[in-house]
């Protein structure tokens, strides 16, 4: 089976920010867009930025590994390399981190490297990588 790249639309409250986050900071590939909305290559999946001044972020937590979690929150699983490279770059780049980037259930099936950190308009993202991928779905 090939894995088929997903679509997520979401809500920002300013295009211009939305632009300079994604594309500019993620390093995310502007595609089609229009005056209420923009698309990216999100890692190879398309995530569309549309304008909703009114919305955006979330209070909402859950408790996981000693840190509360966001809820909502989206985001992509890199190769380990390829996650310390962003976390390097938001740091330098002066992110406020929800969650500093560290590795979480360590020794434990799922060990993993994460990082929170909210766009512009308060949408909570997770990054994550897997020393080993095959380890994604253990339990």
């Amino acid at each position: 089976m090939t894995l088929r790249p997903f679509h997520l639309a979401f809500p920002v409250r300013d295009l211009a920010e939305a632009r300079a986050f994604y594309g500019g900071l993620l390093g995310c590939a502007e595609g089609r867009s229009a005056d209420s909305w923009i698309d990216f290559d999100f890692y190879g999946h398309q995530i569309v930025a549309h304008l909703a001044p009114d919305m955006g972020g979330d209070a909402a937590a859950n408790p996981v590994d000693g840190h509360d979690v966001p809820v909502p929150h989206f985001g992509i699983v890199l190769t380990m390399p390829d996650w310390q490279t962003l976390a390097n770059r938001l740091t330098a780049a002066g992110v406020q981190f929800g969650i500093e980037p560290h590795i979480r259930f360590k020794g434990q099936p799922g060990e993993q490297a994460t990082m929170f950190f909210r766009d512009p308009s308060g949408n909570a993202l997770e990054m994550k990588a897997f020393a080993n991928d095959a380890m994604l779905f253990a339990t």
